[in-house]
Parts: C-alpha cells; structure tokens; sequence
C-alpha cells in the first residue's frame, strides 16, 4: 500500500478531557456502605473542587473538565425540606439515582451543594473558579429522556414545563413533549430491587402510561429497560414508521434550545450529549446552529454509538466531535487484554480516516470497566500501550476519568451497581485508591504506593506530550505497519503496531508494544520515501530522544535503516511488555 495512502492531515486544537463524577470526586469518605446514605458514605461537593484541585488537574495537562451528574436528577435522599419533591424509590436506580434521569433541566443536584438553598450559586462559583484556572466546563446535556417525575420548580419566568401542555389523549403529536399509550398504567417491572431499608408506602402511579427513554412503547418495560425515564419527543412518530413531522417545529425543539441557553448563560463551554443518536439529525443540524450563533466556542461531544451514523452527525448534525467507543476504544481493549492482532487498528483507522480528528478517544468513562478491574485487565500498567496509541494516534481529543491515573479497580458492592468494575454512578460511594491521591483536599498523592506514583507520572507525562507536542496536536499521521508486517522476525506485527507523527517543526515515532509478557527487540522500519516527507535526506543522521523517559537515546543514520542489502535495516528498539513509546526525531547532520 503506497505510504500516501496511509497518510492523515488534519490541522486542529487537541482537546484533553478529564472527566469527573463530582458526587465522587472529592469525597473523602471510604466507608462505603453498602446501599449507604449520602450521611453515611458521604458525598463530594462543587466547593470540593477547589483551586488546589484544578490546579491538579491543570498540572495533568487538562484543558477541559467534564463535570458529571451536575444538572438536578431524581435521587431517594429527602430534601423536601428545601421545597424539592420527593421521588418515588420504584422509578429510581440506587439511592444516589442516575445522573442520567434529569428531574429539573433548570436546576443542578442538591447532593452537590454545601448549603442546599444556595447550590445554584456554588455552581456558578466552580465555572468561575474553573475558568480562573485556564480550563473549560463541560457538563451533559440529556436530551433523549428525563426522570419520569420530571418537575422544574427553578425554571425561569415565563418557560412552561415538559408535558405542561400535553394532549395526552393523543399517542403521538408534534406538539407533545412526551410519547403517550393510550390509556393504559405505567406498571414498574418486576425483579425491582430497593435498598433495604426504604419502604413502599404508596406505589408509584402514572396513567396513561408514557414510553420509556430507551425507545420502549410498553406500559410494562422490563427491568433491563430504562424505567426510570420517559423518552422526549422529537416529531418522530415510532409507532408508524419514524414518521417525522418537523413542520411546523416539535415544541420540543424550543424547550430543549432554552435549555441549552440557560446553561450556556451560566458561562458553560461545552455540552456532552447523552445518546444524541436517539435523537434525529435535524434537530441536532438546528440546535447546534442556534448555539453557536451566540456562542461560537461552545463545543458539542456526541455519544453515539453506531459507526453507520458518524457521518451523519458530524456532517449534518454539527457535532464538533463523537465517541469513539465501538472502533478504536473496543480494538484497544481487546489487545489490552493479550487478544487481538494489532494489524486490525490500521483496519479501524482507515474505516474512519475522513473524521478521525473528530473522535473522542478514551480507555474509560463512568460506562465502561474500569482498566484496573477484573473485568478488564486487572492491572493498570497494563493499558500504557494502549493508551499512548489512544491518545497520539491523531488529533482527536483524548480522555481519562477520574482515578484512572492512580489505578482505580471499582472493587466491592455500592448497592444498585453491584461488583461489576464500574465506578458505580447510582450509589453514594467513594474511590479508595483516588482518595489516597486526594489527601483531604492537598491533591499531592502523599498515601500513594510507589508503584501507583509510576502510573501518575505516565500519565501527567503523556497528557502533557499529547497536549503540547505539535506534531500530536496538528501533525500529519503515517502508519508504518505495513511496511514492517512480516517483513523481519524482529517486528512482530501481531503485537507492535508503529506511526510516524509529524509536522514542520517536530517529528515523532511512536511504538505500542501490546506484548503481555516478553520483552522485544524490534527493527522498525521506515521508507526513504517517508524520510523525505518528513524533509530528512538519506544521508543524514538522526536521534531518537523518548518523550516518556522510557527508552535510552538512539541513534541512526538514515542509510543504514533503509539500505536493502543490511539484514538490519531499520531502526533498532527496545519494548517492554504492555508499553508505549513516544520519540522525536532530531536530525544530527
């Protein structure tokens, strides 16, 4: 395959994103309570992302703070005392509630808030203090669904509520913010498991029944569906073949843009979309244009799942950027894990080369395993290689969630989430092991072991090439696979995989070794014609110096690598196990 061919230009501003569930974030309490309260396991607080905090995250090399679970959703803890309704414990998930079953668009979570009447203003308080520390607010926007008690007591004057105005003798109307069925009762599934103490005292009603958010029209969803939430509705008529009826505009439509306003008022920069696929393309190509008319900077983060829409939503959509989770984070995995062939990811590249730039990069979010877990590779050294190949494959945002750089497992049973590696987000729960890198608000990682320091290190180190090496942040991308599969035994394919990352004024060759066990000694390849893109002539000599600290200097001259005659042509390396290199290329003479 022609070197060309292989060849990605993009020119861009790499984006790196820490996520962080600030219900778990800064809670110092690790006593974690099986189906605890939010009095026995404690909760964190927007004032515990203090300007120590971010300063943290600052000195990660973070340029953008996903802040999770943010907006008011519904929750079993009583804060009626505060004029907040209570939610009924059969339509929410764990005692904390899903951050993802809104329950007031126009208000943020009273958990998260150290005095409850003033939560709004402790909000607005940590965009201030995020800003004043050189980082942009990222929170989810939730579009698709809401809490099936949905009630806004905080929205502005003069915004009428979801549902409000509903006709609910109609199963479907454009002008209907919710799907309705008949005339049929919601009934709550069966297997239902409540935390042990709460009591039933008066079944949950709703008549008629409304579909529930994971697109089911059935008034008894099971307990594998979303039923806790209602699904929003788009003018899409699901029950007689996705009919859209766009014209005139959904009532929703207008609902959710002041929404989106409101929140772009509070001085926040960008919205992570919550299953954008669910909602169609044309709203999306609409709401985004009406955004960024007054907001042009705001950025919008898709989570769409089905390669087969990536198109769609970036070219009509508007999207600034997708997830990538079922191309590159799935391959990444497998390989993480000692599976797969590493020749497969030129394969995902290119089945993605027009908007490779335009996907989300990550190896853990709040939905996946976590890396250090048993359900995935049990121990986070492990991820090194992959993650350095997540994150300087191209100039597409890279991500890491809270805890990942300390090895976080999600070990024990928080109560609705179980024991199944996921750092719960249902449950009021801490991180062990990110509270020893907390430190009581110092954030200086003093409880930290050694072998957990090495891992910050890796990761503070490759955040801050990925955010400020050139070549990662606009470069070029060439792979070199192909002209080292099978051609040596000293590059073997099945488990290394290599690329070049260049622009005028820096020059990189990165190598992820996803070898579990044996240390290798490959010769990497790289064609005359690739040392001339780069604008190095075969007679010149060449260093290679590694960015992570992690490989002895090498040097080479460039005939020596590509002389056909030589049995070790190339450029001689050393991979350990499971590790990622990163190394620029300096020319010497």
């Amino acid at each position: 395959m022609p070197f060309s061919q292989l060849i990605e230009h993009i020119s861009d501003n790499k984006l790196v994103v820490y996520q962080l569930l600030v219900r778990l974030f800064g809670n110092a309490n690790t006593r974690n309570q099986w189906y605890g309260s939010i009095a026995e396991n404690g909760c964190g607080k927007f004032a515990d992302i203090t300007e120590t905090a971010l300063q943290y995250l600052k000195e990660m090399n973070v340029s953008h703070v996903w802040y999770t679970g943010v907006i008011e959703h519904a929750t079993l803890t009583d804060y009626s005392a505060h004029g907040i309704a209570k939610n009924s414990p059969q339509i929410v998930k764990g005692r904390a509630g899903s951050p993802y079953a809104i329950i007031d668009y126009y208000d943020v979570a009273p958990d998260l808030a150290v005095s409850v009447p003033d939560r709004m203003q402790e909000f607005e308080q940590l965009v201030a203090r995020t800003h004043a520390a050189d980082l942009k607010v990222i929170i989810d926007f939730v579009p698709n669904h809401v809490a099936r008690q949905y009630y806004s007591d905080s929205k502005p004057e003069g915004i009428q509520d979801l549902g409000q105005n509903d006709d609910k003798n109609l199963n479907f109307s454009a002008r209907n913010n919710f799907y309705y069925l008949g005339k049929s009762e919601f009934l709550v599934p069966k297997g239902q498991y409540l935390p042990p103490d709460l009591q039933v005292k008066k079944p949950y009603k709703e008549q008629p029944a409304r579909a529930t958010g994971n697109d089911c029209f059935s008034p008894t969803p099971s307990i594998e569906d979303w039923y806790e939430t209602i699904k929003l509705n788009y003018g899409v008529d699901y029950q007689n073949d996705k009919e859209q009826h766009f014209e005139p505009m959904p009532d929703t439509w207008l609902k959710m843009r002041d929404i989106v306003l409101f929140w772009c008022g509070k001085g926040v920069d960008g919205f992570r979309c919550d299953m954008a696929e669910m909602v169609p393309v044309a709203f999306w190509q609409w709401l985004i244009s009406e955004i960024k008319a007054p907001y042009p900077n705001t950025i919008f983060i898709a989570e769409v799942y089905n390669p087969s829409l990536y198109y769609d939503y970036v070219q009509h959509g508007g999207f600034d950027y997708l997830y990538d989770k079922v191309g590159l984070y799935d391959m990444v995995r497998v390989l993480t894990c000692g599976y797969g062939n590493a020749n497969d990811l030129t394969e995902c590249w290119a089945k993605f080369k027009d908007y490779n730039n335009k996907l989300l990069r990550f190896m853990e979010n709040h939905d996946e395993h976590r890396i250090a877990s048993q359900q995935f590779a049990a121990d986070p050294f492990r991820a090194q290689a992959g993650m350095v190949l997540t994150a300087t494959l191209s100039t597409s945002p890279v991500m890491i969630y809270n805890g990942q750089e300390v090895g976080e497992p999600a070990q024990g049973d928080s109560g609705f989430s179980g024991d199944d590696g996921r750092t719960t987000i249902f449950d009021y729960f801490s991180m062990p092991e990110w509270t020893k890198l907390l430190n009581n608000g110092l954030f200086d990682g003093a409880d930290l072991s050694i072998r957990q320091k090495q891992l910050h290190t890796f990761y503070q180190k490759l955040l801050g090439v990925t955010a400020h090496s050139p070549a990662i942040r606009s470069g070029a991308t060439i792979s070199l696979q192909e002209f080292n599969k099978g051609v040596s035994f000293d590059y073997n394919d099945t488990r290394l995989y290599s690329y070049i990352r260049y622009t005028q004024t820096e020059r990189l060759l990165i190598l992820a070794n996803f070898e579990q066990k044996l240390l290798m000694k490959p010769v990497v390849k790289v064609p005359i014609e690739i040392w001339q893109q780069m604008g190095i002539s075969a007679s010149s000599r060449v260093r290679l110096t590694a960015l992570l600290d992690n490989h002895p200097e090498v040097e080479v001259k460039i005939w020596h690598t590509i002389d056909p005659s030589e049995k070790t042509a190339g450029i001689p390396l050393v991979a350990e196990p499971y590790t990622g290199y990163i190394f620029r290329i300096e020319v010497l003479g």
